[in-house]
């Protein structure tokens, strides 16, 4: 089995949720005993996090190229990020090695397309839902996405303040909810959980539509990665 190395940490409850998939996965497919190689590089979220509000991608950046660093010098084969705000500096993690990086967006399209869907929503931190770094390459893989209007404030505060807190709340669902029959009413035909931490909250039991949790199919691909 190949090494993954996987920078997370950002939230930790999502991390975890990460290394358990991962290992089920493997698990799963291998059967016995086996799990999963994996190198972990956790950071502190709270200077993360701060990053992100004070729009300081290029600090991010090179934060998260370090790590990439450091998970090739320790034996890594291949880089995953655990986090989909992140991404706005996946191309720094490329720059940086000469390892494969499996970016969280694609999976997601993959599936979303060999399920036959082609509109769909799209819940994440604001940062994911109104930057251009991430449906720019859902809308590249050929989706038509469409974010939440209204309250995307509220959906990503739900996000920093509850979920990375391990926090999980009626009332928060609620509010998602809301969001994905919103969207589905604009002719979304599912929706993509398009932030680590919201599959804590929202799954196919509590939406409308077919939700696509990120964290499980970037989970997926690690295996497929580490059993190639």
């Amino acid at each position: 089995m190949k090494t993954i190395g996987l920078i997370g940490g950002m939230s930790w409850e999502s991390t975890a949720l990460y290394y358990a998939a991962i290992n089920r996965e493997i698990s799963k497919r291998k059967g016995g005993l086996h799990s999963a190689p994996i190198l972990l590089h956790s950071v502190d979220f709270a200077p993360i996090a701060e990053q992100q509000s004070s729009h300081d991608w290029d600090g991010l950046g090179n934060a998260m190229a370090e790590s990439a660093k450091r998970l090739e010098a320790a034996g890594a084969e291949a880089i995953f990020l655990a986090t989909n705000t992140m991404h706005n500096v996946a191309h720094r993690i490329e720059a940086a090695t000469d390892l494969p990086f499996i970016h969280i967006a694609d999976p997601t399209a993959d599936a979303l397309l060999a399920d036959g869907y082609d509109k769909v929503g799209l819940l994440g931190t604001a940062f994911t839902m109104e930057m251009p770094f991430y449906i720019d390459r859902l809308r590249e893989k050929g989706l038509d996405v469409l974010v939440p209007e209204v309250d995307r404030t509220n959906l990503s505060g739900i996000i920093y303040n509850e979920l990375c807190k391990g926090i999980v709340s009626d009332q928060s669902r609620a509010v998602y909810v809301k969001a994905i029959n919103l969207m589905m009413a604009r002719g979304a035909q599912a929706v993509i959980l398009g932030c680590t931490e919201i599959t804590m909250l929202i799954g196919d039991d509590d939406s409308p539509i077919p939700t696509f949790d990120t964290t499980a199919l970037h989970a997926t691909a690690a295996a497929d990665f580490i059993l190639s």
